[in-house]
């Protein structure tokens, strides 16, 4: 029963999701139209040269496996430079340590990578 009701539920939300925005973009569309404004308010954003998609798909996901392979190295170096070398009973020893290591240094890589291709996306919109 638990399953099945996650599935429903979350085809719930994105169908709600989707119906608001599609209802009230026709809504506001329509109460601009009612009061005479100029319909090409609805195309210029269409018009602007905005980078293509693939692109910036490309460098971000380009940026986020960079992010993670400086993530593991820095992993790497800190846990064998600063490794805990004492040890739990019944695990290998620095096995706490190492992990923290590397999932925090692989996490705080790909989120700066990610944010710098942010930062670069946004200035291949201003060209």
């Amino acid at each position: 029963m638990g399953p099945e009701i996650v599935f429903i539920f979350l085809f719930a939300v994105i169908f709600g999701v989707f119906y608001l925005y599609f209802s009230t973009r026709n809504k506001e569309r329509l109460a601009l139209i009612e009061k005479g404004a100029d319909a090409s308010i609805f195309i210029t954003a269409r018009n602007r040269k905005a980078a293509p998609f693939w692109k910036v798909l490309i460098l971000n996901l380009g940026l986020l496996a960079m992010g993670i392979g400086v993530g593991v190295l820095l992993g790497a170096l800190l846990s064998y430079n600063f490794g805990y070398t004492g040890g739990y009973q019944n695990r290998p020893s620095n096995y706490i340590q190492t992990e923290t290591f590397y999932l925090a240094s692989i996490f705080l890589c790909a989120g700066a990578s990610l944010l710098i291709g942010f930062n670069i996306t946004k200035n291949l919109d201003k060209e």
